[in-house]
């Protein structure tokens, strides 16, 4: 019997909890992870520059913090992991990669894919300008590299990740922040209830770092309209409307925005998943089952199936593991350890599903954007770009042919982070859902020559 071939891509929560439950079985999975650490973004280690103040960070849970990466370290050890390690294609049963050593393929029998989320952006005038990040890269700044993105800082949008990257930035002694909520503060009273019965324990520590912010004197705008970002060369300034309707001018030199999440699909469709569009977080997500299988040989977990965090993650990874081990035939878990991975999964999904009213993406504001505004950073494509292309006589009503009409979402991020927007402009046009943009390999840009080939030639 030929043994089987399992294949993670990614080593975030999903990733590690399918893996740790594979080698628990005998296994031996090859993990190849794009990232050169394991971790993933919400569970990402630190960079040497700031490991030394991961207790401040982490308030005191520095120790928990450290004795979770060595157990993933340890089940790490027992796969084949393969870190900078980027998966750009996948045709038939083969995954195309490009390595430390350059470009490779990869066959696999059995393929879970847990390559997490990215964050979801509604543009606004001046967000193309240097000093403008996601709320995640804002992250990746201080955590990988130790660096605060600006001196006088606005988290701007509706998300929880305004919350936890403000307070990491004020645990390290950033005091020029501000927090702009776009979603009224009644809404999220509206919504606690349902997040606490599902979710208590996540809800509760939303709510602390509320508190947290407020106590170190970390202004805190709920209902905030973002009408645009000033600046020359660079960021000086934010400009928002009340709820009264009122213009008031923020100096900043850096924004991080950011609207919760969105899956990142593109491997996953090129892997042969099927999507559903959910009218509720207006966003398309792949077909999985239960125990995440979307294939015959394809499995789906973590965020890059439903954004629902680290938890609901690390229960999706689990339930995906125990399926590829039925599937091949191999000793099941104890029911009530997969039925409580179940019960975790469905309690952070709900959660999630409250929380779309909590932190509330603004879809109606694609409408109010002027023409001029970029929307696809990549190709340079103006919101009145695409309004005039969807206004036209015969115009497209789907938004491949948009695509294809305008060149927004063909740039180098594929889409990521000007679909969200695009679909809301093409929705605006059309009685029908306008679809979602269709994935190709390289699903990340790749260079032409790869490392090393200079040395080989």
């Amino acid at each position: 019997m030929t043994s089987p071939s399992v294949v993670i891509v990614g080593a975030g929560p999903a990733g590690l909890a399918a893996a740790r439950r594979l080698v628990s079985a005998g296994l031996r999975p090859v993990v190849l992870e794009e990232a050169a650490r394991p971790g993933g973004q919400g569970t990402r280690r630190l960079g040497p520059a700031v490991a030394a103040y991961g207790d401040r960070l982490f308030r005191g849970a520095a120790a928990g913090v450290l004795a979770r990466e060595r157990g993933e370290d340890a089940v790490l050890a027992q796969c084949d992991f393969r870190p900078d390690t980027l998966v750009w294609g996948c045709h038939g049963t083969q995954l195309e990669l490009l390595g430390p050593a350059g470009y490779d393929s990869l066959r696999y029998s059995h393929l879970l894919l847990a390559v997490g989320a990215t964050d979801r952006l509604m543009p606004l005038p001046g967000w193309t300008l240097p000093g403008v990040f996601t709320l995640g890269g804002a992250q990746v700044a201080l955590k990988r590299h130790a660096a605060f993105i600006g001196g006088r800082v606005i988290f701007a949008g509706s998300s929880p990740l305004l919350y936890l990257a403000a307070a990491q930035y004020l645990r390290l002694g950033h005091r020029q922040l501000t927090v702009l909520d776009t979603t009224p503060f009644a809404q999220k009273l509206r919504h606690f209830p349902a997040m606490l019965r599902h979710a208590p324990r996540t809800a509760l520590q939303g709510v602390a770092l509320m508190a947290e912010l407020r106590r170190g004197g970390v202004p805190i705008i709920s209902a905030a309209r973002l009408l645009e970002i000033e600046g020359g060369d660079r960021v000086m300034g934010l400009h928002y409307a009340t709820a009264a309707g009122q213009r008031v001018r923020l100096a900043a030199d850096a924004v991080a925005l950011g609207y919760g999440l969105r899956p990142e699909t593109q491997l996953a469709e090129l892997a042969g998943a099927a999507f559903d569009h959910d009218p509720r977080h207006r966003q398309w997500f792949a077909r999985c089952d239960a125990m995440g299988r979307a294939g015959a040989r394809l499995w789906i977990a973590g965020d890059g199936a439903r954004t629902a965090g680290a938890e609901a993650a690390d229960a999706a990874g689990a339930l995906a593991a125990e399926d590829m081990l039925r599937v091949l035939g191999l000793p099941a878990a104890d029911p009530l350890e997969v039925n409580a991975h179940h019960r975790r999964l469905r309690a952070q999904r709900r959660f999630q599903d409250a929380m779309t009213g909590a932190f509330r993406w603004p879809a109606e504001r694609i409408g109010d954007l002027p023409d001029e505004t970029t929307l696809c950073r990549c190709e340079r494509v103006s919101i009145g770009a695409v309004r005039r292309a969807l206004s036209a006589p015969l115009g497209p009503t789907e938004i491949n042919r948009v695509k294809s009409i305008t060149r927004c979402g063909m740039g180098r991020c594929q889409g990521r982070f000007c679909a969200p927007a695009l679909a809301e402009l093409v929705a605006a046009a059309s009685v029908q859902v306008p679809g979602r943009l269709r994935a190709q390999a390289p699903v990340r840009p790749i260079p032409l020559l790869a490392p090393g080939a200079e040395a080989a030639e």
